[in-house]
């Protein structure tokens, strides 16, 4: 038996080396940890348990028999975040430069189906130099079963990326299937086809920064919702992320027991400018009406005109969609729509209740936003709101303009507590247009026009630019102080954990993608 136990601890301390010092040192001076090290810093201390540790490939063309290192470039397991379980793969560079497999494959497959057993969260830490080209048809194939397995497992347990190196070609599809991708600024890439490549079609030169590294897909292309200055920072942002979400689609999110006291919010009855478009940031208010500091921006460089992201009302995580009028004074456009649209399905497929804060003026006009899609793009939020059935409460600022005002979470499409600050403004145009178009004939007969539309967008903003109108046929709930608003949300919220809703009966509806 002693031999035995000799035998297994040196092939563990074989399977641990990874691809030998030489290339872990070589990780390093990347400035880039091992797949190990990035586990140690993912889990709590001490909470891995590695599975299929021995396996090896089974290649043996190209002299790859002489290269059969155990986990074959990917490590894998359970463990814990805040003592909640969680699966985990970690891709190693150090062999075979982490290129994917039929092993490798068949190992993330491994533990995504494990993680739907047992209704737990998949995290997948990426650092690869894509297929191995060895094994030919085998690795696309590999590729292949990890895309279905992501495309199952959506909506049933959260799937979190960690981008911690090159991720190219067919190996940027899995990630793109998961719930959130986080990058590392200069360490991170991500594209189709490198530089090269589009040189070589388009004639294009371009970096790798340029082309797909994290700021490009924080800020343009929106690929990626979380950017770190390093690997650390990067998966604490990750374990603050489990923090607020469930660990499947049939369970509550964590509660965490707010002691922070009764908040003074005296300020907020003066928070919104009396000039109507005059600009404020939402992110006070939101930072106001949840506990504090437990803001957590999803997609904080991307489509800034719309914040989202997570908090906790009294305790309770909550999604929070609300627009930003620092930011082209707010309005929809086709990128924060889509960028709306997604978070809103994520809190939906995972139980988390919605806080909608409204002050939008419309959507975004022009020629560039029509021939791009803003129609579709712009659907995609309004059936997002639609179909979600989980708890939303929706609370009107200032401007709800237009079809804007329906598709932020109106009480047409079941929004459950529709509330409105005294400040809101509900109509289907701003009252200078609106004045414009109704009055033209009596402006244009006035001998002094300024004077008679000046009266006429007095008139209106008297008549129609208040929640009154609303009110009166229960479109609004109710109007409030909005010092008294986080009162409000505690107990609508509370009431609302119990909520039965659901959707007709279908295979899947078919959101304008």
């Amino acid at each position: 038996m002693k031999d035995k136990l000799q035998e297994l601890k040196e092939k563990k301390a074989e399977a641990f080396a990874g691809g030998g010092q030489k290339r872990v040192d070589s990780q390093h001076k990347k400035g880039k940890l091992t797949a190990r090290e990035r586990i140690e810093l993912l889990l709590d201390e001490g909470s891995f348990e590695e599975t299929d540790i021995f396996v090896r490939h089974q290649s043996y063309d190209f002299e790859l028999a002489k290269q059969r290192f155990y986990t074959d470039g990917v490590i894998t397991g359970t463990g814990k975040i805040d003592g909640r379980t969680v699966c985990v793969f970690s891709q190693d560079f150090t062999i075979h430069g982490g290129s994917l497999a039929e092993y490798h494959a068949k190992k993330i497959c491994k533990i995504m189906d494990l993680a739907m057993k047992i209704g737990v969260p998949v995290i997948g830490i990426n650092d690869s130099g894509g297929a191995r080209i060895q094994e030919g048809v085998v690795s696309l194939g590999g590729y292949a079963d990890i895309f279905l397995r992501n495309t199952l497992s959506s909506g049933v347990v959260p799937q979190i990326s960690a981008i911690v190196g090159p991720c190219a070609g067919g190996a940027v599809y899995s990630p793109a299937i998961t719930d959130f991708i986080f990058m590392v600024d200069k360490v991170s890439y991500m594209f189709v086809t490198g530089p090269n490549v589009v040189k070589t079609v388009t004639h294009e030169e371009v970096t790798f920064d340029d082309l797909g590294g994290a700021r490009t897909h924080a800020v343009k292309s929106g690929v990626s919702h979380f950017t770190s200055e390093n690997e650390v920072e990067c998966f604490q942002s990750i374990r603050k992320l489990v923090s607020y979400i469930p660990l499947n689609n049939m369970d509550a999110a964590p509660f965490t027991e707010y002691t922070g006291g009764e908040k003074d919010l005296e300020f907020l009855n003066n928070f919104i400018p009396d000039i109507s478009n005059k600009p404020y940031d939402v992110k006070d208010v939101i930072n106001a009406l949840i506990d504090d500091d437990t803001f957590f921006e999803v997609h904080a460089e991307y489509a800034e005109n719309l914040v989202v992201g997570f908090g906790r009302i009294n305790g309770r995580s909550v999604g929070i969609v609300a627009n930003q009028p620092l930011v082209l004074a707010g309005v929809l456009d086709l990128n924060s729509s889509i960028k709306g649209a997604r978070f809103v399905r994520f809190c939906d497929a995972f139980n988390i209740p919605l806080l909608i804060l409204e002050d939008v003026p419309g959507f975004l006009p022009g020629t560039d936003q029509e021939w791009r899609g803003v129609i579709r793009h712009g659907a995609k939020l309004l059936y997002a709101f639609c179909e979600a059935t989980v708890p939303k409460i929706t609370i009107i600022l200032r401007k709800a303009y237009g079809g804007a005002y329906d598709v932020m979470s109106s009480k047409h499409i079941r929004g459950d507590f529709n509330l409105a600050w005294p400040t809101a403004e509900i109509a289907v145009m701003g009252a200078q247009g609106a004045a414009e178009v109704i009055f033209r004939k009596e402006i244009e007969a006035s001998d002094d026009k300024v004077a008679a539309l000046k009266e006429k967008v007095d008139e209106f903003t008297e008549k129609f630019a208040n929640p009154y109108l609303a009110a009166e046929r229960g479109f609004i709930d109710d109007v409030i102080e909005p010092k008294e608003t986080r009162k409000k949300l505690i107990y609508y919220f509370k009431i609302l954990e119990n909520k039965v809703d659901s959707n007709p009966k279908k295979k899947h509806g078919n959101i304008p993608l």
